[in-house]
This record gives C-alpha cells, structure tokens and sequence, in this order.
C-alpha cells in the first residue's frame, strides 16, 4: 500500500563486495494525520453449540501498513468477545470500558454476565458519544440464560441481534457469499469453513484487509484461538 522504491547497490571495501539494500520510502504520499485505523474483515456465526468468530490482522494509517500481525478479537470476559472496527484508538478504549464493567458485574452477579450486557454497555459508549467515536463492533459469546449469541454494533450505536455478522471495508466483498452459504444450526467445522472462507476471500479483494486470518471458538466449555497463515488459507 506505501509507495516504496527500492535500490541495490554495491561497494567495494578491501576487495570485498558487499551488496546494500536501500529503501527510500516517498514520504510526501504518507500522510502522517491520519488516525491509526483497523480498516478491515471482521465476521461472526452462530453454530449449533457456539459462536465462531473471525478477522485479518492488518492495520493501517492511512495509505500505510503500520501493524500486519494486530489482534482484532478482544477479550472481554471468561466467554464473551469483540471485534473491533474502525479507529483502534476508539474501539480499543470502548473494549476496555466493557471489560471493566462485566468483571464488576460478574462479581456482583456471582455467575458469568450475559452478552447482551456486553452489546448494551458498548452501545451505551458507541451512542453516546457517536459524533466523536468512529468505532463499530461484532459481540459475541456463550451465556447460561441465552446460549450462543452475537450482536452487531455499527457505526452510531444501533444494536442489532443476529446469527451472522460483518463489517469492515472488507465485508462489502463477500456479502454474496454469505448470503448464498450461510444457514443455521451449523455444525463446528461447518462454520469454521465458513467463517475462513469468508475473511479469506475479502482479503484476496480488499487492499486495507490483508495479513493472517485469526479465528476463535466460543462454547459453553470455554473458548479457544487458531491462527491461520497466509500459506495455509484458501484462496491466495
């Protein structure tokens, strides 16, 4: 995404060649305003005993590449997770609000908190204050009263309760495919696929989206994290 030129040179020290590699980086099409921004792929599905969710991991500043391995799924409690979209400044800030709030309120609770506590204080945060936040956010989780659930929090507050979620610069790409290939009741490597093949397929079209595809598993059991490698994804 940076405009990069790159010059080998070589010189001569003491009859021994050595090769130097300079990179010269044209500094007057960066703009150093830009706020740090998770333009991206996020996604989630609720299968029939959990919730799979999946991002990339590249985050930009504008026209550069500032982080290629970040880490979009944030951890908010023992079963409930984020993903964040937008400027990571704002999500992250929204994130760790939510976590304090749910390790207060499980204490107070004696039981593990619901998820749509979760979706309901970050949209507290995400409306409240949507003229100067630009942060939106796929929640998930497990909880006793519920089960598996997701909720979706787009830029401005609105809390939308769903089976499956995207967003991100990346989601316009793939709209279709989750249309023609979602259904419920997904089994476990059903939804696996489907969530990679999903995040995949925006990173093959969408330069801000890029990097390694992250997924996590949440059940009732607990949850568990799988990185996949660009070698290793499906569609290169």
């Amino acid at each position: 995404q940076m405009c990069i030129r790159d010059r080998v040179s070589t010189q001569s020290t003491w009859g021994i060649k050595k090769q130097k590699k300079i990179i010269i980086l044209e500094m007057d099409q960066i703009d150093t305003n830009q706020p740090i921004s998770t333009g991206t792929t996020i996604m989630a599905v609720v299968y029939d005993n959990g919730v799979l969710i999946g991002a990339d991991s590249r985050t930009s500043s504008g026209s550069v590449v500032v982080d290629r391995f970040a880490d979009k799924i944030d951890y908010l409690h023992e079963r409930i997770f984020c993903l964040r979209t937008g400027s990571a400044a704002d999500t992250q800030f929204v994130a760790r609000v939510v976590r304090y709030y749910l390790s207060m309120h499980a204490v107070e609770l004696g039981d593990l908190p619901q998820v749509k506590t979760a979706a309901t204080v970050a949209r507290k945060y995400l409306y409240d204050y949507k003229d100067h936040l630009q942060a939106g956010m796929i929640i998930g989780g497990w909880d006793p009263q519920n089960g598996p659930q997701i909720f979706e929090i787009p830029l401005g507050g609105t809390v939308l309760p769903t089976k499956v979620a995207l967003s991100g610069s990346g989601s316009t790409y793939i709209y279709g495919y989750v249309d023609a290939n979602f259904r419920e009741n997904f089994t476990y490597e059903e939804a696996r696929q489907f969530v990679l093949n999903g995040v995949n397929l925006a990173l093959s079209r969408d330069g801000h989206s890029g990097g390694y595809v992250r997924l996590l598993n949440i059940t009732k059991d607990g949850y568990s994290r799988e990185v996949i490698e660009p070698k290793d994804q499906p569609y290169k």
